[in-house]
């Protein structure tokens, strides 16, 4: 039997942001994350050792879904050697899955699983994106608070991918219009809003 440490987990719910924006889902966040970011919605951006942290079985985390499709986040999910096994779990009970990563650390997980990068180098230069994932990705979040971050991965991204730019929440009147005018100049890319922060739910 496999044990992973939890974070949290909760749904049904929606999923607020990116491709699958507004589509229904459960939530399974995998503890722990170095990237450290200083404005985590999560609470690792110091690391996160005070954080909650409970050893479950994948059976018992298949058990509570409810949702037909299954997001796996964090902290960063890549970082746990048993993340392949939940996916494998999670879609062999009939669900899809979908996993959203700083894109500094890779596992060999499912092909048919959704890959969200959401890198993370221009704040922590220490983690960069491991480079098989910008072509594994199936979509590309970037966090925005100064417009600069899109400069920093313009030549990494490939013409092909999704680009979804979201303005980090607690920035989000000044990041806007930043965004809205990147849209301008890059049409092919498209705003992505933290929808359930703005409808409250988790």
């Amino acid at each position: 039997m496999v044990e992973l440490p939890i974070h949290e987990t909760f749904g049904p719910t929606i999923q607020g942001e990116g491709f699958w924006a507004g589509t229904p889902v459960d939530f399974i966040r995998l503890s722990g994350c170095p990237v450290g970011c200083s404005w985590c919605d999560t609470g690792y951006a110091d690391g996160g050792a005070d954080l909650p942290r409970q050893r479950r079985l994948i059976e018992d985390l298949i058990a509570e879904l409810r949702s037909p499709r299954v997001v796996i986040s964090g902290g960063e999910p890549m970082i746990h050697p048993q993340l392949p096994a939940l996916v494998s779990a999670i879609e062999a009970s009939g669900r899809t899955v979908a996993i959203e990563t700083s894109g500094a650390f890779w596992q060999a997980v499912s092909p048919t699983a959704w890959i969200t990068l959401s890198p993370k180098a221009h704040i922590s230069p220490r983690y960069p994106v491991v480079p098989l994932l910008w072509e594994r990705a199936n979509e590309i979040k970037l966090i925005i608070e100064t417009g600069a971050e899109l400069g920093y991965y313009q030549t990494l991204i490939k013409p092909e991918k999704p680009v979804f730019l979201q303005p980090e929440w607690s920035q989000k009147e000044q990041a806007i219009p930043i965004i809205l005018d990147l849209l301008q100049q890059h049409p092919h890319y498209r705003l992505s809003l933290q929808l359930h922060k703005y409808i409250n739910v988790p």
